[in-house]
């Protein structure tokens, strides 16, 4: 069982299950988002992307960790459909699922229904739907966004 400010990450019965932490995440702050996001980054554990250490300390940034040996910050967005990401993470994970619900939506539509630049709506469409042409990038954005929403998209 993981624990991440008041979210626990664990399956089983009794115990809220990541769905549950999203659902209630969906409502609270960037930061608690941020944390659930990190639970499931790195639910198989933390290794280093640069000299793959499994040893970590708390980074500067909230819910990034530091590796112990190289000294290389990671945060929870970073490599993730949502890294270098300008808009609030909330409302990037609704846009997520809807482009999954829905690939065919026209950014025209989606920068309607989110009150977002048509560009923004461009460019983020443009990275999930690359996003979802990879297997095992696919599979890992629909963890999350199932997560997310609680729902199999």
């Amino acid at each position: 069982m993981i624990r991440s400010k008041g979210f626990m990450m664990n399956d089983t019965e009794g115990s809220k299950s990541s769905v549950d932490a999203f659902a209630e995440a969906k409502n609270q702050s960037e930061e608690q988002l941020l944390g659930v996001l990190a639970d499931i980054k790195w639910r198989d554990g933390f290794i280093c992307r640069k000299c793959g250490h499994t040893h970590y300390c708390k980074g500067k940034k909230p819910y990034s960790r530091r590796c112990t040996r190289c000294k290389t910050e990671e945060s929870a967005v970073a490599h993730t459909v949502f890294h270098r990401c300008k808009i609030p993470l909330s409302e990037a994970l609704d846009i997520a699922m809807t482009i999954c619900c829905n690939p065919d939506i026209s950014t025209y539509e989606l920068s309607r229904r989110m009150s977002k630049r048509q560009m923004t709506c461009w460019k983020f469409k443009t990275r999930i739907l690359e996003c979802l042409t990879d297997n095992e990038k696919a599979a890992s954005l629909r963890y999350v966004l199932e997560s997310f929403n609680g729902r199999t998209v």
